[in-house]
């Protein structure tokens, strides 16, 4: 096959870990490094505009366009699993919110072989990543490149919001990232000078500058290998034969929750007998990869708002367009946030360690095809749990790179699901039925308060729960004789040489929160274990853990 390129490190992926990867790698001057990106350039309003964040999710030149199996549990429906083909990968398509997870979900980590990935070993890489806006520097970083602040929360109700929850009982936080999690506060987001701060903008674009990173379009299709070693990554560039990218030291794959198991896959590392039923030739027997996919859902609890101070009023195409100028002028104004500007970590019950609900608070009521489900103004929570047990697969359907894989989540395919769906919905409400709130709110919208039962309410959310796009685990990271990890904790793919892994498809388990944090700092610490460098100390920083959880829920 011909040579496309070559370098030291090969990079498939530009996206929340791979941006960061290559940032890191090239840092020092010393090694070539080429970043593979199947996608187009990020350029133009409708990604770098915060407040239109939902139209490039939708669009097909921007996404992947994966779709999951039909779910049994949710009546059938198959739920849409947006990936980011792009530069700055689903970091230029996602939400902006930036949470790092619970210092307990690392500790998981650890727990589950990823020795060296617990929450001490972790901080610092988080620290290193980010300035966080009048953060506290035992906590937050100050000169990293990923731009992180609080919202400004203009509108009135985001005050509201963490006022009723205060006044439910909960705590209060002024910083989830930081000491305490658990709580109501407001909401962080990955925005910078009123434009979104992807990893394109924040590590890849000061990466290219040095002139040892490159960037090249095309979509990877399968990795090369020389006997036991990864050598390369055949890639398909638009009406050109397809060719070979050549590592002289590692290939590193950072393409995603979805992409990094299907390139592993269609190379013939994964369940021997799953490859060949499919015509791929086995060539490392990994029964874990593809295996341990999870995601957040959540549904949306939506309340009649009686004063005209929500974003309904903004839904118009005049609007609209005063908005979109407003911000391509100045840079200010809705068009320069995300709308997330409160959130809220709750424990569904006593005996829940640490938050196990995620609030995301928006002064609009807004359906998820982007429409008003009412006229007039409402706002609404966005609740779902953070640690479901249910795990699902990824499967080939064909050897052939353009045949679209099996996404099977088995969402609320365990009792513990509907179990904690349903407390979701009535701690919701009972925090909208708290004073700061109740002033504003009018009838309930969705679910309706006809829906009261477990039966209603579990038929409410069969036929309204929405994917987070937060998938992740499916090549999963442990111990190197674990016979169900695909990556060892050095972020080595076990059982190849010269080829790592970093994304959010390592995860162990899921972490509290939205997944773009914790994917970049994957990326920061494993080019690290790729250079061969010393970790970073651990810190000696001591979360927050409520004293009474055993007892108390709040």
């Amino acid at each position: 096959m011909r040579i496309i390129d070559e370098a030291d490190y090969v990079v498939v992926g530009s996206g929340s870990a791979g941006a960061a990867l290559a940032y890191r790698l090239a840092e020092d001057g010393k090694h070539d490094v080429l970043v593979i990106e199947a996608g187009v350039s990020d350029a133009g309003p409708l990604i770098q505009m915060p407040g239109a964040l939902s139209i490039p999710m939708s669009m097909r030149r921007y996404d992947w366009g994966y779709k999951a199996d039909p779910e049994a549990s949710l009546g059938g429906r198959s739920l849409v699993t947006p990936r980011g083909k792009v530069l700055g990968g689903s970091s230029s398509i996602n939400g902006m919110v930036f949470v790092r997870g619970h210092a307990k979900d690392f500790e998981h980590w650890a727990e589950s072989g990823a020795r060296g990935w617990g929450y001490a070993d972790v901080l610092p890489y988080f620290k290193r990543m980010e300035t966080m806006q009048d953060g506290d520097p035992a906590w937050r970083g100050s000169d990293g490149p990923l731009r992180v602040k609080a919202g400004a929360m203009a509108n009135p109700l985001y005050q509201a919001f963490i006022d009723a929850g205060a006044a439910a009982g909960y705590p209060v936080t002024p910083d989830y990232n930081a000491a305490q999690q658990e709580g109501f506060g407001p909401m962080q987001h990955t925005i910078w000078r009123g434009r979104r701060w992807s990893t394109a903008n924040a590590y890849l674009r000061p990466a290219l500058k040095r002139g040892n990173c490159r960037l090249l379009f095309g979509e990877a299709q399968t990795l090369a290998f020389e006997k036991e070693r990864a050598s390369g990554v055949v890639v398909k560039r638009r009406f050109q034969p397809a060719g070979l990218v050549r590592a002289r030291r590692e290939v590193v794959l950072a393409a995603g929750a979805i992409n990094s198991p299907l390139l592993l896959l269609r190379s013939g590392i994964g369940p021997r007998r799953e490859l060949e039923a499919v015509g791929v030739p086995s060539f490392v027997d990994r029964p874990g990869v593809g295996k341990n996919l999870q995601d957040h859902l959540e549904v949306y609890i939506q309340q009649v708002c009686k004063e005209p101070i929500t974003l309904n009023g903004y839904f118009g195409l005049f609007a609209k367009g005063r908005v979109g100028l407003e911000w391509m002028m100045l840079q200010t104004g809705h068009g320069a946030t995300n709308h997330f500007e409160a959130a809220g970590f709750i424990r569904s019950d006593a005996g829940v360690e640490y938050p196990d609900l995620q609030y995301h608070f928006i002064p609009a009521a807004v359906r998820y095809d982007g429409r008003a489900p009412v006229e007039g103004h409402g706002f609404q929570a966005h609740v779902g749990p953070m640690r479901s047990p249910s795990r699902g697969e990824i499967r080939l359907k064909s050897a052939s790179p353009g045949v679209p894989p099996s996404l099977r989540f088995n969402y609320m395919s365990r009792p513990e699901d509907w179990r904690d769906f349903r407390k979701a919905v009535r701690l919701t409400r009972e925090i909208f039925a708290q004073a700061p709130l109740a002033r504003y709110a009018g009838p309930e919208i969705q679910p309706g308060a006809s829906v009261q039962s477990d039966d209603e309410i579990d038929a409410f959310i069969r036929d309204h729960a929405e994917s987070a796009y937060h998938p992740c685990g499916a090549a999963r990271m442990g111990a190197a004789d674990d016979p169900m990890a695909v990556v060892d904790p050095q972020n080595r793919v076990i059982g190849v040489e010269n080829l790592r892994l970093a994304d959010s498809s390592i995860f162990p388990r899921i972490t509290n929160g939205n997944l773009n944090g914790p994917s970049i700092m994957v990326g920061e610490k494993a080019a690290d274990h790729i250079l061969g460098r010393a970790p970073l100390a651990p810190s000696n920083q001591e979360p927050w853990i409520n004293p009474d959880w055993r007892d108390q829920q709040r």
